[in-house]
């Protein structure tokens, strides 16, 4: 058996995974991590670490989330099931709780072991490490003495994870000690030692309590002016860092008006000695550097449709916000749809080409009406107009036959699209299902091919409903730092459900189309994709943002988004 291969969970104890889920950035899970939450049958979460890790559960895993319930209701853990749903219920916990006197870590430890009743696989999962949490080794110690046997799963520590994304080393060449201290806890001899000591120093504390952590250094022999960074929300899109000395942090904190503020008590990671020095960091600074790190992106599509562009925009460090701004519907007459559905079981068609995650869905709803399944694409060839489109069609269990080579649209459909031949092909005919309002595009161009088209409305695009108001006032009050439009739809629909975007917003259109119908909206256009591709689009707004990061730092101006930027501030037109 492999050393992290599960154990089978007993009838009557289940088996619990003590898993850590690293400081934040779900990039750092680990294999193992993601394997066991794959299997769970429960998984125990706070807040802070369930969005992390609930991506990789399996569907219908009970939830139990360790923080306080707001109605301050009670745990469940016996309840199974929904009934008639037959997806287990949802169970929220007040982790918090010191009812009759009892801990909140007995608390846990309780819960954690009802869970495991039954034979049920749980997965507990902590911020960070669980060997650094301190709660797990209690929970791990309530297992074993009601011999539920466990696990446990390292994860990234926040204390040594954060400072690798805020760009300090917490050793070099030349060596050096390494203290890790948690303010919280630390006693009067902690201080002390690491006072007396000339090595790093990481101190895990909070915003408001981080000019008190500081003060106790330089009470016990620290320098006032020893450097140090403060980094918040480390490994995250959120992250922001601030370097300064011990004898002047407060004051920066200050001036850069983080406090005094409600947000205070926010954990930081605070790295103390001559390696968290600013001239080091400004050129090891990889995560907040990034060309568009933190900006609030604006994508008007679904989150299925925006899935691999949005992935695209993290990887610049851009944090995307899918509205819709479509709905789909079915067509006003399904006549033509059936008919072409049955001609593809009577052996009409020698192709099918579908042109979006919306045409899959569509015929294979009309399949499951029929009683049909993928068995019935035997014998007849399949394209996808992109990569997202082939894996819905794998999805349904057609792998298909052609997928563009290079541009992912129905010009590059027929960049690679076979000519009709006669002698190969014993049928010329095409089934095209697609929304009412395509383009003719594809059309036009397997009819040059010799092809015969059955261009059929698989389904009607109407314009979607309103998102909720917070995100029409960002839309409207300068919340969003871009905005990217892949259409003239969108434009249209985006200004017609949520109002038109504020000036400071970075308007990006996927082409000269699209952007006429942005400045008809009054917007200014300030990206262009060099050609009509999703991914280019996102790529000319990296640029943009790196141009931007560039000239700020040579005028010798701090970095900021365009949210942040004074409203109204003026801004040429820049294609790219």
């Amino acid at each position: 058996m492999s050393p992290t291969t599960l154990p089978a969970a007993g009838p009557e104890h289940g088996h619990v995974t003590f898993l850590g889920a690293g400081p934040g950035d779900p990039g750092l899970l680990t294999l193992r991590a993601v394997e066991a939450l794959a299997t769970a049958d429960v998984l125990v979460a706070g807040h802070e670490v369930l969005d992390v890790v609930r991506t990789h559960a399996r569907s219908g895993v009970a939830v139990v989330n360790t923080d306080a319930d707001p109605a301050g209701r009670p745990a469940d853990l016996s309840s199974g099931p929904t009934p008639g749903t037959g997806a287990p219920q949802l169970t929220v916990v007040d982790g918090a709780s010191t009812t009759a006197g009892v801990p909140a870590v007995r608390d846990a430890a309780h819960l954690v072991m009802e869970a495991a009743r039954g034979g049920r696989r749980v997965v507990r999962a902590v911020s960070g490490d669980p060997g650094l949490d301190a709660y797990a080794a209690e929970e791990m110690l309530a297992c074993a003495r009601a011999g539920v046997p466990f696990e446990v799963v390292p994860g990234v520590a926040a204390a040594v994870g954060v400072p690798a994304y805020a760009g300090v080393p917490l050793r070099d060449a030349q060596g050096a000690d390494v203290r890790f201290v948690d303010a919280r806890t630390a006693s009067d001899r902690c201080w002390t030692e690491v006072g007396a000591s000339d090595g790093t120093v990481v101190v895990s504390t909070t915003l408001d309590s981080m000019a008190a952590a500081a003060g106790e250094l330089v009470a016990a022999g620290r320098k006032p002016d020893t450097p140090l960074t403060v980094t918040v929300a480390g490994t995250t899109t959120r992250q922001r860092t601030w370097t300064a000395t011990l004898g002047t942090i407060a004051q920066t904190l200050k001036q850069a008006k983080v406090l005094p503020s409600p947000d205070g008590a926010r954990p930081v990671i605070a790295v103390v000695g001559e390696r968290s020095a600013a001239a080091q960091r400004e050129q090891l600074s990889w995560f907040e550097s990034k060309p568009l790190f933190g900006w609030k992106v604006l994508v008007p599509r679904t989150k299925e449709q925006a899935a691999s562009l949005s992935d695209q925009l993290r990887s610049y460090g851009a944090v995307p916000h899918e509205v819709p701004t479509i709905a789909v519907e079915p067509p006003r007459t399904p006549q033509q749809m059936e008919r072409a559905v049955k001609g593809l079981v009577t052996g009409r068609y020698e192709w099918i080409a579908f042109t979006s995650v919306n045409a899959v869905k569509a015929v294979r709803e009309k399949f499951e009406e029929y009683g049909l399944d993928a068995r019935a694409f035997a014998g007849i060839k399949v394209a996808a107009v992109g990569e997202q489109t082939a894996k819905a069609l794998v999805a349904f269990g057609v792998k298909p036959d052609l997928v563009p080579s290079g541009e992912q649209s129905a010009a590059g459909l027929l960049e690679d699209w076979p000519p009709y031949d006669p002698v190969f092909d014993p049928i010329d005919r095409v089934f095209l299902p697609r929304a009412d309002i395509a383009t003719e595009t594809l059309v036009a161009g397997l009819i040059e091919l010799g092809w015969e088209v059955d261009d059929v409305t698989a389904y009607r695009t109407v314009r979607a409903s309103p998102p909720p108001a917070e995100t029409r006032e960002a839309i409207k009050g300068g919340g969003f730092d871009a905005v990217l439009f892949t259409s003239s739809s969108t434009v249209r629909n985006l200004v017609g459900i949520a109002g038109k975007p504020h000036n400071v917003t970075v308007i990006a259109c996927i082409g000269p189309a699209t952007a006429k119908t942005a400045e008809e909206h009054g917007l200014r256009v300030d990206v262009m994709a060099p050609e009509p591709s999703v991914h280019k689009l996102a790529e000319a707004l990296a640029d943009f943002g790196l141009r931007r990061r560039a000239a700020a730092v040579e005028a010798g101006d701090p970095v900021t988004r365009p949210s942040e930027r004074r409203p109204g501030a003026r801004r040429r037109r820049t294609t790219t």
